[in-house]
């Protein structure tokens, strides 16, 4: 049939002697023109050459088109203008639309009012905030290629059945959107079963989800299975899994058994712990993996120099491993109120080390004043360790308790929480799922 796109009806003859001569114009400036050898090309050189022209204005080079030669087949009129300013019209800038097409130049044969709109429409449905569109598409520039009825929404639609909530999927999405185009069966669900089956209750999992989607980008079979087993070899209980995976998610996605080598040689030879005391600091604080061995030996070392024995600092360690993430200036602070103002033994440092994680100001001096004032006489634990509700209550002295053990994973300070949540004795009326999620150091 006769093209009428160019303004110029050709025969099969002028047609053919049209091509060869585009094609010697593309091989003159480097193209290789293969692919296009079944394609409709426009009928002069003229057109090709401002097909070009427009493309290398925009910044690509001869080096993008020969990774997808097809973008040559795209009018200039009917296809780039149209799509470009719709993607500048959404908020990509122009000096950044090189790039983007780099990354998906198959935007360029899609229809804006059929495939493009659509698209955005959806993102906007779930509540992705219009001004993060051009973010969430250049990171993820194949969206504008999937269907919305499609492997979108089954994902989104999987997500929420598990417990993640609507509301949360906007945020999610400008934060990972590569989830929209993960299937459920292969790729979402096996990991999320796999983290059911340690004992993660899928409350707890889905509260992750929506603070960190980027978990559903890890591999399970190269990278999740692997570190769990890791996590096993070096010594951390199978049922203390849950609250590790919990209090850092992150860790399902790292290097990991190059850095748990690295980490427990150095716990062993610096701080004099042994692989035991190392695994039961790790249940506490998984974090420790990822901690630069400088920032770990600061707080250490300020130990140490105020006379306490290597020993002792290593068992402060094991008990409470926040204390290596601790900044010395404020160890320093606290440590001299202690001993200047309390004028406590130090014996007592030993025993409760998670006194340091406590902020000095908002509670460490108004509750030692206050038990001061009535003459109380307690262990540090007694005072510290407990929500401003039990304190006022045990102040008021409306009855006497036994000392008992905080929460194995959770030492010192107000523990933020998704939402700004606080662990209080409000946890001994919720299920052991919500008092997993609020005691977890960090999401």
């Amino acid at each position: 049939m006769p093209s009428v796109t160019w303004g110029v009806i050709q025969g099969r003859k002028e047609r053919l002697v049209s091509r060869v001569i585009i094609s010697d114009y593309l091989k003159s400036i480097g193209v290789v023109p293969d692919e296009l050898e079944h394609l409709e090309l426009p009928s002069s050189v003229e057109v090709m050459r401002e097909r070009v022209d427009f493309l290398h204005r925009l910044g690509l080079s001869v080096d993008d088109f020969n990774s997808y030669p097809l973008m040559l087949a795209c009018s200039v009129r009917k296809n780039m203008i149209p799509v470009l300013s719709y993607l500048e019209k959404l908020g990509i800038p122009r000096p950044r639309l090189a790039d983007f097409l780099r990354r998906y130049p198959q935007v360029l044969h899609a229809s804006v009012i059929v495939e493009l709109a659509p698209v955005v429409k959806f993102l906007r449905g779930l509540d992705v905030d219009r001004s993060d569109i051009p973010f969430v598409l250049q990171r993820y520039p194949d969206l504008l290629g999937f269907k919305p009825e499609g492997t979108m929404s089954t994902s989104v639609a999987y997500l929420v059945s598990v417990g993640v909530a609507p509301r949360d999927i906007g945020p999610m999405i400008t934060q990972f959107p590569f989830f929209l185009g993960m299937r459920v069966g292969t790729a979402i669900k096996p990991l999320l079963d796999f983290l059911v089956s340690l004992g993660l209750p899928r409350r707890i999992l889905a509260r992750m989800l929506e603070k960190r989607p980027y978990i559903l980008g890890y591999d399970l079979d190269e990278t999740v299975k692997p570190n769990v087993d890791a996590l096993l070899c070096f010594g951390v209980r199978r049922e203390a899994l849950p609250s590790v995976i919990a209090q850092y998610p992150t860790i399902l996605g790292l290097p990991l058994k190059a850095k748990l080598s690295a980490q427990q040689y150095f716990f062993s030879l610096k701080l004099r712990i042994d692989p035991d005391g190392f695994a039961w600091a790790l249940e506490r604080m998984p974090q420790i993996v990822s901690l630069n061995q400088s920032v770990i030996l600061k707080p250490v070392e300020f130990l140490r120099g105020r006379g306490i024995s290597g020993e002792d600092v290593a068992r402060m360690v094991v008990r409470c491993p926040q204390l290596v993430a601790l900044r010395v200036e404020l160890m320093k602070n606290a440590y001299y109120f202690f001993k200047s103002e309390m004028k406590r033994p130090l014996q007592e440092l030993l025993e409760f080390p998670e006194y340091f994680t406590y902020s000095l100001e908002s509670r460490i001096k108004p509750r030692y004043q206050r038990i001061a004032t009535k003459g109380i006489r307690c262990n540090l634990q007694w005072f510290l360790n407990c929500s401003d509700q039990r304190f006022d209550e045990r102040m008021r002295g409306y009855y006497i308790e036994a000392e008992t053990a905080g929460p194995s994973f959770v030492m010192g300070g107000k523990l933020e929480m998704p939402g700004r949540e606080l662990v209080s004795e409000e946890e001994e009326d919720e299920n052991d799922d919500e008092v997993l999620y609020r005691r977890t150091v960090s999401l």
